[in-house]
C-alpha cells in the first residue's frame, strides 16, 4: 500500500505532462528561467543589456526569475519600443531605448515583421517565412543605430558583471562587430544562434560560437527557440556562452 501511494504523485506528474504536450507545452523540473537565474547569481551578473527587447518579454522573463539587477533594453520597432516604454516604466532598474545595435554608429533601415518579433535589417529568406507565413514584412522604418561598447559606456555598466543578450534576427555578426572593447570583459553573451540561413548574410551559429570563443567564451548550454512546424526542424536556439572559468 504504501508503495502505491508514493507512486500516486509521479503518476499524476507523468499524466499532467502528456496533458501539457498535447497542447504544445513542455513541462520541466528545471527550467531555462530558472537556470539563468543560477548562472546569473553564479557569475556576479548585475546588469543585462537586452538587444533586440521587442516589447520587453526577456526582461520581464528575468524579473520573473528574480533577477534584480540593471537592464538596458534596446528596441528600434516604434510600435515594439511603446509597448516597451510602457512596462519598463513600471520598473526603476529597467531603462528602454529605441535604439538598434550595430558595427557603428548612424542610422540604419529595419524591415518590420507582421508578426514583431521577426523584424531585422537584413532581408528575410524564404526558408523563414516559408516556416511562419506570419512573418512576412510589412513596412520598413528608420532608426537611429548606437553600439554595444557606446551603451555601456554611457549607461556605465562593468562588461565584468554584464550579459550582453542578443535577439537580432541574423544581425547578431554585426552587433558584435559593435562589442569590440568589452568582448574580452564580459561575464557572459546569449545569442540567438541560427542553424540554417533565414536571413540573406547572415552568419550560422559555427561563426558566432567561434567568434565568442576566440573571446574567452564557451558555450555553456543551448535552448531550443524556432523549428519549422510542418518538418520538426530546429531553425534557431539561443546560446548561453559564459567567460571561461568564471562558473
Amino acid at each position: 500500500m504504501d508503495s502505491l501511494l508514493v507512486s500516486v504523485p509521479a503518476q499524476l506528474r507523468h499524466l499532467a505532462k502528456r496533458a501539457a504536450l498535447r497542447c504544445g507545452v513542455e513541462i520541466s523540473r528545471n527550467p531555462f528561467s530558472r537556470r539563468l537565474a543560477v548562472l546569473c547569481e553564479r557569475l556576479d551578473v548585475r546588469a543585462v543589456l537586452d538587444v533586440g527587447a521587442n516589447s520587453g518579454q526577456y526582461a520581464t522573463f528575468l524579473r520573473q526569475s528574480g533577477f534584480r539587477g540593471e537592464i538596458v533594453s534596446c528596441e528600434p520597432v516604434g510600435d515594439a519600443y511603446a509597448k516597451l516604454e510602457r512596462a519598463a516604466a513600471l520598473d526603476p532598474g529597467w531603462h528602454a531605448e529605441r535604439l538598434a545595435l550595430g558595427e557603428r554608429p548612424g542610422e540604419v533601415e529595419v524591415n518590420v515583421a507582421g508578426n514583431s518579433y521577426s523584424s531585422s535589417v537584413l532581408p528575410m529568406l524564404a526558408s523563414h517565412l516559408d516556416a511562419a507565413p506570419e512573418s512576412g514584412y510589412v513596412r520598413v522604418e528608420r532608426a537611429e543605430m548606437s553600439t554595444v561598447d557606446d551603451v555601456l559606456a554611457r549607461r556605465g555598466l562593468r562588461p565584468e558583471h554584464t550579459l550582453l543578450k542578443i535577439d537580432v534576427q541574423g544581425y547578431e555578426w554585426e552587433v558584435l562587430a559593435g562589442a569590440t572593447a568589452v568582448l574580452p570583459r564580459l561575464a557572459a553573451v546569449q545569442a540567438e544562434l541560427s542553424l540554417t540561413p533565414l536571413y540573406a548574410g547572415q552568419r550560422l551559429i559555427g561563426d558566432i560560437t567561434d567568434l565568442l570563443s576566440r573571446h574567452g567564451l564557451v558555450l555553456w548550454a543551448i535552448e531550443p527557440g524556432f523549428c519549422d512546424p510542418a518538418t520538426g526542424r530546429m531553425l534557431q536556439c539561443d546560446g548561453v556562452f559564459v567567460r571561461e572559468g568564471a562558473a
